[in-house]
């Protein structure tokens, strides 16, 4: 009976501790009513305090670039506070200068509105937009990478350059309570401006991923913010050097068609490093390119390979593939979308021929 009235009074007593902290939780972040003041009074901002800066601005139709949606893990969503809020946190410390740290430099995603602030931010951030679209097709393109095209809704039209990407929002699904939102390269042509097109690889326990390879179907309403990102055609270069492996295709593909709609006087070469051959994918639609436009070369190629695929095209990694097609940097720029480590060693590679890191070598960062 002792043990038994312990118990209880233990619970009763833990029960009571876990309300004072939410009470002085709420207490010690109630912080009100809190202005942000944007360009120099160019916009001015009331938001309710307590929630970070990056959704503060999401909250009134004003989307800076997250590919990671808010996870401090992608660096994209830096703005400039002309006062201080608090010291540089260490999850910001990696995708900060000491220079942008010394000009208040900081990652939206984790900066705390706790009192009206002052910032500045590009001015195309302005023009970004929320879309509203249906889902209108999917498509399975490999074992684990899908199609999806989205028919713009409201609004009904979007202009995007070649090679850019939009944010996705989730919904909550299973035991997934919260709706998250993640970057995605469009593969689809701007010339088709009601429409866009996605080309998503499922990520083995990603949120947004597993909710759009598991959850979504033709038909379904879906958002989405944009368009985002550095990564399109830029001056100069007689000859671009594609470089792409698994949904990395997706902005390639977008480059590559608009490219030959405008008959822009550029020679391409687009290499595409998978493992196996039932990792390749869009295969006949670049090989019919190929046959039609005499600028036009697509290499793809398999680091794995085995007997069962009966391949006879490239083979190894394909850095060691470019490097065997491309001889120098003289009248070329190279574009890259895939992981990281595809990316960090593709500008290894790159770099050692004589591509200018900053000048001549482009790609998204997430």
């Amino acid at each position: 009976m002792t043990v038994l009235f312990t118990v209880l009074s233990l619970s009763v007593l833990a029960t009571i501790l876990a309300g004072i902290v939410v009470l002085a939780d709420y207490k010690l972040n109630d912080y009100g009513i809190c202005k942000i003041d944007i360009n120099d009074g160019t916009r001015s901002l009331e938001v309710n305090g307590g929630s970070s800066l990056l959704s503060s601005l999401a909250s009134q139709k004003i989307f800076v670039p997250s590919a990671c949606g808010g996870k401090a893990t992608c660096g994209l969503c830096k703005v400039t506070l002309v006062e201080s809020a608090g010291p540089v946190l260490p999850t910001e410390e990696p995708y900060l200068s000491a220079v942008e740290m010394e000009s208040g430099v900081r990652l939206s995603c984790q900066v705390k509105v706790k009192h009206d602030l002052k910032i500045r931010i590009p001015e195309e951030f302005f023009n970004i937009r929320q879309y509203r679209t249906r889902v209108s097709e999917i498509k399975q393109l490999t074992h684990d990478i899908k199609q999806f095209r989205f028919q713009l809704l409201e609004p009904n039209t979007i202009n995007f350059k070649a090679g850019q990407y939009v944010q996705i929002d989730s919904k909550p699904y299973g035991k997934v309570t919260e709706a998250v939102s993640r970057a995605y390269s469009i593969s689809s042509v701007p010339s088709e401006n009601n429409i866009i097109e996605l080309i998503i690889r499922l990520v083995p326990g990603g949120i947004c991923t597993t909710f759009l390879h598991e959850h979504v179907k033709e038909g379904d309403e879906m958002t989405f913010a944009g368009p985002f990102g550095d990564f399109y055609l830029h001056e100069g270069g007689d000859e671009l050097i594609f470089i792409a492996g698994g949904s990395g295709l997706a902005p390639i593909r977008s480059l590559v068609l608009d490219i030959l709609e405008k008959n822009l006087d550029k020679k391409m070469k687009f290499f595409f490093g998978a493992v196996r051959k039932r990792d390749l994918y869009y295969v006949e639609f670049f090989r019919d390119l190929e046959k039609r436009y005499d600028n036009f070369q697509y290499i793809p190629a398999l680091s794995g390979a085995t007997p069962e695929d009966e391949w006879d095209g490239e083979e190894g990694l394909i850095t060691d593939v470019v490097a065997r097609h491309v001889p120098d940097a003289k009248g070329r720029q190279a574009y890259l979308c895939g992981s990281p480590g595809m990316i960090n060693a593709c500008v290894q590679v790159l770099t050692k021929i004589g591509f200018e890191r900053e000048t001549a070598i482009f790609f998204d960062e997430f």
